[in-house]
Formats: structure tokens, C-alpha cells, sequence
């Protein structure tokens, strides 16, 4: 008999191309990944009660890899089966949580978007722990938050060999500060961004190098976006990629991966 899959059954919403940013960034600089692997199979896990930003992840990374598949897991069957009208060859629906129930397949990506967001700060070391034995070598965990409508986003990318990155991703246009992601941080740090964390510090930083870049906006947003991303890296933040991927609004940073998860 079959275990039962291991998480619990989350709110479930969501909204067409919510998940756009994330999906953007999948498939930019961790594209490699997945073109250079022998099995791309990608998970989306927690997709939720309606399954079209799995088919929005399917159509986005088959412009990367043409013979992708995905599988979009969800804990309750009664999403499972009103997913299924969405199939297609390479991309499939099933029953299952963090154990990641595909076999002797190990997936390349895992995309946990709004998911860990509803469980206590103390499980996630474990919930990450679970799901990076199911990667493969060289694969990647992705566990973040979006706002409902997709413009404000931050997640966490981490390998089963211990390296972690933090990605923001905001709308530039209209936004007053980069801090305004702060309600949108992985579970993680949504409690750390307090005085003498390393979450504070870098919204800080963040909020600081927007101000003082202010001058630039006359010559766009992005120009002023891309200036504060050269600050923060310049301050000696580790910042990752380049203009061509600051420009969408993005900002990478090596990030140590909360403790517990490889202890």
C-alpha cells in the first residue's frame, strides 16, 4: 500500500501566470541544468486547486528543452483529477507530496511556489531535506512566494550539494522601494527581518542603494534598478548575473542556506 504523501493540503489558490517571474528565471541562468541533463524531468509540487501555472511552467521550459516533462503533484486527489483535462505528452498530474513520488526518476527542478508559506518556520529545514534527496545530481529545489497577481516574488534555489541563492523579483514599474517584498520573503526569513538578521541587512541595503539611485530614473526605471543592483554588489553584497537579468526587475544573491537543512 502506498504511504501517504507527506505535507499538508494547502489553500490552493491562484491565478493565471502568477508564477511568470519564477518561471522566467527557471528559464534563464538555471537552464543549463536542464538542458545538459540525461532525464529533464522537471516537478512542480503544490500547484494547487487550479493546474494551468503548471501548464504555464510546461510551455515555458519546453522553449528550453523540447522533450521536458513535468509533473505537477498535489496531496489532494480532487485536484489531481481536475487537472487531468490539461495533459498532454510530456506533461502529467499526480498524487503525492515533499517525498516526491516519481520512481527511480530524480528530477532536475522542483518548483515549490506558495507552498511552505502556510507551514511553521521550524519545518522547513525538514521539508527541504526531503525534497533534495529526491533531486538529481546538479538539480535544483526552488521554494519561494509570489503575491497573487505575480508582481512581487522571492524564492530560495538550492542544490543538493549545499550552494543557495535569493532571488527578488519585482515590477519596476510604480515600485517605491525594493523592501515592499518583505511580506513576500520564503517562510524562512519572513520572521528574520528584524534588526541583526542578514534579511534585514540586505532589504536595507536594498531600500538604501534604491534611494540614492533615484538620479537615474530619468532615464528610465530599469536604468535606476540596474544601478542600485551595481551598489549593492559594489558594497560587497555577492551579487549573481548581470544588467541583462537586472533589467527584469531581478536580483540574485548568494545566500547561506538556513540551518538545519545540511547540519
Amino acid at each position: 500500500m502506498r504511504a501517504r504523501p507527506q505535507g499538508t493540503i494547502t489553500r490552493g489558490t491562484t491565478n493565471p501566470n502568477r508564477l511568470r517571474r519564477v518561471d522566467r528565471w527557471l528559464a534563464g541562468p538555471p537552464a543549463a541544468r536542464l538542458r545538459r541533463s540525461g532525464d529533464p524531468l522537471v516537478v512542480d509540487l503544490g500547484y494547487g486547486a487550479n493546474g494551468r501555472t503548471t501548464l504555464e511552467l510546461f510551455d515555458r521550459l519546453r522553449r528550453v528543452r523540447p522533450d521536458v516533462e513535468v509533473l505537477g503533484l498535489e496531496i489532494d486527489p480532487a485536484r489531481v483529477d481536475a487537472a487531468r483535462p490539461l495533459e498532454r505528452p510530456g506533461l502529467t498530474f499526480a498524487h503525492g507530496g515533499f517525498e516526491i513520488p516519481t520512481g527511480p526518476r530524480r528530477p532536475v527542478l522542483v518548483r515549490a511556489l506558495n507552498v511552505l508559506r502556510q507551514y511553521s518556520e521550524a519545518e522547513v529545514a525538514g521539508a527541504w531535506r526531503t525534497m533534495l534527496v529526491r533531486l538529481a545530481p546538479g538539480g535544483l529545489l526552488v521554494d519561494g512566494t509570489c503575491d497573487e497577481v505575480g508582481r512581487r516574488a522571492c524564492w530560495f534555489a538550492v542544490s543538493p550539494e549545499g550552494s543557495c541563492s535569493l532571488t527578488i523579483s519585482l515590477r519596476l514599474a510604480g515600485l517605491e522601494r525594493p523592501g515592499v517584498v518583505a511580506e513576500r520573503l520564503p517562510k524562512a526569513l519572513i520572521h528574520r527581518n528584524v534588526p541583526g538578521e542578514r534579511a534585514h541587512d540586505w532589504l536595507s541595503t536594498l531600500d538604501d542603494a534604491w534611494a540614492r539611485a533615484a538620479p537615474h530614473a530619468d532615464f528610465g526605471v530599469r536604468q535606476r534598478w540596474i544601478a542600485t543592483a551595481e551598489a549593492v554588489r559594489d558594497a560587497g553584497w555577492p551579487v549573481r548575473d548581470g544588467p541583462s537579468r537586472w533589467r527584469l526587475g531581478e536580483i540574485t544573491v548568494e545566500w547561506p542556506p538556513p540551518s538545519g537543512v545540511f547540519d
